[in-house]
């Protein structure tokens, strides 16, 4: 068994930010890689699909089942491509998590939301003001710098793309909900989790793989098969 970290949107260094619940996990004898999205990490940007495609070749370089975990925009990566024969479980992190035909858009008020800016180059960003009061608002400084370095902006067409496949509809899945995460807010991610196959509520902000390791290897950890 290993698991697979889908990273949210606007960061690059997946592997940073699954790096603290990574170490817990091998303590436990659990590997785990993070993806690269193209979308946020590649020149020209890629989209959905290519994000999607990324991950599958990831799962391709092993016969090892995987639990395949997606942050955030992550969620729709997985869901678009998680019915691949080497997933053993989907893991949703206050995320999203789509039915076919639907986007990430449409899970707002159709309007891009404050935080949001959009960028001639087809690109969009955050809103650094926004970042650690609704994103990392649990962040200690060093942390925060540390992370602060490593957002990036994404190909805006990312938002709009909708989920071709449904792939929670023939995986089982899981979905972490955070109670304390001010940027998808949890009667978001209630109504989202309600397609899941099971559904564990922690205390903890946008990023708990981050700020709170072992809480977030202790789910994953139950997930492992059994026998």
């Amino acid at each position: 068994m290993r698991v697979l970290f889908v990273h949210g949107a606007f960061v690059r260094d997946g592997a940073w930010w699954w790096q603290p619940t990574a170490d817990v996990l091998e303590q436990h004898g659990l590997p785990s890689s993070a993806a690269v999205l193209p979308s946020c990490e590649a020149e020209p940007r890629g989209d959905l699909h290519a994000d999607a495609d990324a991950v599958r070749a990831l799962l391709d370089t092993s016969d090892e089942p995987a639990l395949l975990v997606g942050h955030s925009y992550g969620g729709m990566v997985i869901t678009t491509m998680g019915d691949h024969p080497a997933v053993h479980r989907l893991v949703y992190v206050t995320s999203f998590l789509p039915d076919v035909g639907e986007a990430l858009a449409d899970f707002g008020t159709g309007e891009p939301p404050p935080w949001h800016v959009s960028h001639d180059d087809g690109s969009a960003s955050v809103r650094e003001e926004f970042v650690r009061p609704l994103f990392a608002q649990d962040f200690d400084d060093a942390t925060y710098a540390a992370a602060a370095g490593r957002l990036t902006p994404q190909n805006e067409a990312v938002f709009g793309q909708p989920a071709t496949r449904a792939a929670w509809r023939d995986v089982p899945s899981t979905y972490l909900l955070c109670t304390e995460d001010r940027a998808t807010l949890p009667e978001t991610q209630r109504a989202q989790a309600a397609r899941a196959t099971d559904v564990v509520e922690l205390p903890v902000a946008h990023h708990p793989f981050v700020t709170q390791p072992d809480l977030v290897a202790e789910v994953l950890l139950r997930l492992r098969p059994t026998g």
